[in-house]
């Protein structure tokens, strides 16, 4: 009798499932992929599929989070960084901005399952707009202790960062935007530097509970 896989094997099949996966979805479409052609492609059975993910909307979800997961390691080297606040905080959300809508522009079939992600699982969503949040305030604590920013409550300003640069970092904000070819990243640059410009001169925050993560992922 053959030894069940190791850990380390089960993750790396449960990652060529994904593979294969965003290749039938690129190829067909999300509504016309489904586990048998998933299957078929890694030449494996649909049982060995539903090992790893319990229905295909598992390994949509899952494709979803992958891109997300992306871009937080992405924008978390701009915390990890030097340089002066202001343009580290604009750095992260022109990257964030350019990463969505390259997706937009050159894998739209993929980049599609953020829309089934918003109108399915807002909790994924909200789970992201919280870890996108805690990056900010990471930047903008550091921005406090080196007396570049005179912020009162940086949670609560994180809060109004991610709120006011939403709209450039939405897919289906972002999708818009391309279509109908606002200079978008010019606005996103001035929306972070006026924001800064505020954080600098001083500004009092309201430090109620962060009743906008709830709405964040249902924006339009």
């Amino acid at each position: 009798m053959s030894n069940p896989p190791s850990a380390p094997d089960e993750h790396a099949f449960r990652a060529r499932i994904l593979e294969a996966a965003r290749t039938q979805v690129r190829r067909f479409g999300e509504a016309k992929t489904n586990v048998v052609d998933i299957a078929r492609a890694l030449g494996t059975s649909h049982t060995t599929i539903y090992r790893h993910f319990r229905t295909k909307a598992d390994i949509f979800d899952a494709l979803a989070v992958a891109a997300m997961q992306d871009e937080q390691e992405m924008a978390s080297r701009f915390v990890e960084t030097d340089g002066p606040v202001t343009e580290r905080l604009e750095g992260m959300v022109l990257a964030l901005h350019a990463r969505k809508r390259e997706r937009f522009a050159t894998d739209p079939e993929v980049y599609g399952l953020y829309r089934r992600i918003m109108d399915e699982r807002p909790e994924i969503i909200a789970a992201y707009a919280a870890a996108m949040t805690g990056l900010i305030a990471r930047i903008l604590a550091d921005g406090v202790r080196r007396g570049e920013m005179r912020i009162d409550n940086v949670e609560a300003a994180a809060g109004v960062v991610r709120d006011a640069v939403t709209v450039f970092v939405h897919p289906a904000h972002v999708a818009a935007a391309v279509a109908a070819g606002l200079p978008s990243e010019r606005l996103a640059r001035n929306v972070v530097r006026a924001l800064c410009a505020a954080f600098q001169a001083g500004v009092e925050l309201d430090g109620g509970g962060d009743e906008t993560l709830k709405t964040t992922a249902r924006s339009p």
